[in-house]
């Protein structure tokens, strides 16, 4: 018995031991590769602001699209401005089908890893990883990730550095500091996974969900929304992606605010939500797993 219970220690410390922040940083003198230089001038952009907004209301539009017999409740609350564009949208995808008649007659919706493979021209989903006993990783499923696209994002309870979260840190591999202090919860277990879902349905306004839990559950709305399982970089296997801060600006569409998988732990929070993106070093190819860089030195 002794044995058993030590093997499963043992198991879960080699998986746990790619995301444990001090043995990461008691390793990085031999692992030069893993950390990431960035000029205090750059403000860690890899990519422009208004290129990550304009990806991520392309792949939002598509998923409301293809969820559009879904969609009535949040339709009839809608600005007729906003409907015109949506019919049009569709008229695009399905010209012989009326917006009336399209919820109807609607039977065969894609998935939204097709979506986004519709969308952008790759997918990523969440596999074993190729690193010894790490447990999950992020993979390209299909398609090609060009240089500075965005390949996914990282969800999870956002705290300002003054809230609390000392019950919710133990055991948690999954805490992501920005460079503001910024915290982001992205374990989909246990007290995080509480504490999200309980956010998640104080912020709803009617119809209207002001983030997206699915990524807590095995059937994902957003299919970018699996960061989290993007393991660290090492000697062998240089970063192919990076994280990027963005802050949803106050005029995203608030039907689309359905799909972000971020919410703030506080109601009150008046600041835009901060949302944490990865993003493609390079051309990465189908087949290969992303690999983040978890230091980031500001010089």
């Amino acid at each position: 018995m002794p044995g058993r219970f030590l093997r499963g220690l043992w198991q879960r410390w080699r998986r746990y031991k790619y995301r444990f922040v001090p043995w990461i940083a008691l390793n990085l003198n031999h692992n030069p590769r893993t950390l990431r230089y960035v000029p205090e001038e750059s403000k860690d952009k890899v990519t422009s602001d208004e290129d990550v907004l304009g990806t991520l209301l392309k792949v939002f539009q598509a998923l409301f699209i293809n969820d559009f017999n879904k969609q009535s409740d949040i339709l009839t609350m809608l600005p007729e401005t906003v409907k015109s564009k949506y019919h049009n949208l569709l008229s695009v995808q399905h010209p012989r089908v009326k917006l009336l008649e399209y919820r109807h007659q609607q039977q065969n919706t894609f998935k939204p890893e097709e979506i986004l493979y519709k969308t952008l021209g790759f997918s990523v989903a969440r596999a074993t990883s190729s690193l010894i006993s790490a447990g999950k990783g992020v993979f390209v499923t299909r398609g090609l990730v060009p240089k500075g696209a965005v390949v996914s994002m990282y969800p999870g309870t956002v705290y300002q550095k003054y809230e609390p979260i000392f019950f919710q840190s133990i055991g948690n591999p999954f805490i992501f500091r920005c460079l503001d202090g910024v915290l982001i919860d992205g374990n989909d277990k246990g007290i995080s996974k509480v504490v999200y879902r309980s956010c998640n349905g104080r912020d709803r306004l009617g119809p209207f969900k002001m983030s997206d839990s699915t990524w807590l559950t095995s059937e994902i709305c957003n299919p970018l929304a699996v960061g989290q399982y993007v393991n660290n970089c090492s000697n062998d296997r240089a970063a192919n992606v990076c994280y990027q801060e963005f802050d949803v600006p106050a005029v995203f569409p608030i039907e689309l605010k359905q799909y972000l998988p971020n919410i703030a732990y506080s109601c009150d929070k008046q600041s835009p939500l901060r949302c944490v993106i990865l993003v493609a070093l390079r051309d990465i190819k189908q087949g290969e797993e992303l690999f983040s860089n978890y230091y980031t030195i500001v010089s």
